[in-house]
């Protein structure tokens, strides 16, 4: 009996954990993705030096999580999205519209996707 006891105690701590890991990597997308989008208002604006550091401050934000990203999300997903603040922040410093919002856009689309692969549900579980 008492074997059965520590088994669901196993298992109770990783789903507190799931959910956990869950409900952490949302909120921090979702804040992540409206740093990047403020930035995009900002370059809209012609405001580029405000862009340039509201943008500076997201990837700071991201960058202080990587420890944690890279433990429990896939490595080409987060590596992904490393390259696309790289390239903003380039297209940001040159002043290149066209090509910041693009990439931003797409940043933000692989955040989206970074916190889904991560919420516990149906289709991630099979």
């Amino acid at each position: 009996m008492r074997a059965y006891g520590i088994s669901v105690g196993i298992l109770a701590a990783i789903l507190v954990f799931s959910l956990w890991n869950s409900s952490y990597m949302t909120a921090s997308t979702v804040r992540w993705r409206e740093q990047l989008q403020q930035a995009d208002a900002q370059a809209q604006s012609e405001a580029w030096t405000e862009a340039v550091d509201t943008l500076a401050g997201s990837y700071d934000d991201w960058s202080e999580s990587q420890t944690y990203l890279h433990i429990v999300a896939r490595h080409d997903t987060v590596d992904d999205a490393e390259a696309m603040y790289r390239r903003a922040l380039a297209f940001a410093a040159t002043r290149e519209l066209t090509e910041f919002r693009a990439e931003i856009s797409d940043l933000r689309d692989q955040l989206r996707l970074l916190a889904e692969t991560e919420r516990l549900d149906i289709k991630n579980v099979l």
